[in-house]
């Protein structure tokens, strides 16, 4: 607990600094040091650590795609990566095949959706920065995950008794996951509140509350996603980069699915 407290400690504040104060291209060059390592460690945790070349060509298109949404339009981005990501990876199949070397064909599909899939959906985190008042924009899939991911643990510590996904996160509570999603909703709305009264500003708190409402949904989703993923390998955690916390997926997983979602909110109903 300690380690996971020292980490936050130091991180939270660093994270802020880098998505509010800094230019918008530092969100885009953390969210692809963010996409490569997850793409390590997706690779390795479904026993592809061993094919090196097929762990760097998924680390270099994760880290390319954020960038590449920075300056270019999304669909262009994301499709010229795969098709040479594509290209590459079968490549090293079929090559394998003839070396008749083991290259099971489960790799090359774990390694689309670490190296393609996984940095698609973080790119949201991009596109949400270069939004009018982009700086608080980009703020909240940080807030939904973490709030709720707090919210859904404490309460349930403290109240859970009805554990309705023991086979996928055996400790994670029908309770937990009300009071994950209750704690987000009312966090969004003190959101508003701060920013009304100390930034002056005129935020749509029914706009929030739904950020926080649906972005709390989709955030205990991609908890559950990604701890089935684990499960079905039989590891606790995806990596140990961040003592505490585990590795990069194991702290931003569930922001994969809430970033996608929260920026299409934005865009539909803005709330600054």
């Amino acid at each position: 607990m300690r380690a996971r407290i020292l980490v936050a400690v130091i991180f939270v504040p660093l994270l802020f600094v880098i998505l509010y104060f800094l230019p918008p291209v530092a969100t885009a060059l953390f969210v692809a040091a963010l996409c490569a390592l997850g793409a390590w460690e997706m690779l390795r945790t479904v026993g592809a650590g061993a094919l090196r070349r097929l762990v760097a060509y998924s680390c270099i298109a994760g880290a390319a795609i954020p960038l590449g949404v920075f300056w270019l339009p999304e669909i262009l981005v994301v499709r010229a990566v795969l098709i040479v990501f594509l290209c590459a990876i079968f490549a090293e199949g079929v090559a394998a095949a003839v070396r008749e070397k083991a290259f099971p064909v489960l790799y090359l599909f774990a390694a689309v959706f670490a190296g393609i899939i996984i940095p698609t959906l973080f790119s949201s985190l991009v596109k949400l920065r270069q939004l009018d008042n982009g700086q608080l924009y980009v703020l909240i899939p940080f807030i939904v995950a973490f709030i709720t991911d707090g919210g859904a643990y404490f309460v349930g510590v403290f109240f859970g008794k009805r554990h309705i996904f023991p086979h996928v996160s055996p400790k994670k509570s029908l309770e937990g996951c009300i009071g994950g999603i209750a704690t987000v909703v009312a966090a969004s709305a003190l959101f508003g509140v701060i920013l009304k009264y100390a930034a002056g500003l005129s935020p749509d708190f029914f706009a929030l509350v739904l950020y926080g409402l649906l972005g709390g949904v989709v955030t205990e989703l991609g908890d559950l996603a990604f701890s089935l993923i684990k499960r079905e390998y039989g590891v606790k955690d995806y990596g140990s980069l961040l003592p505490g916390h585990g590795g990069i997926l194991d702290r931003f997983d569930s922001m994969i699915f809430a970033a996608p979602v929260l920026y299409l909110l934005a865009v539909l109903m803005p709330a600054f």
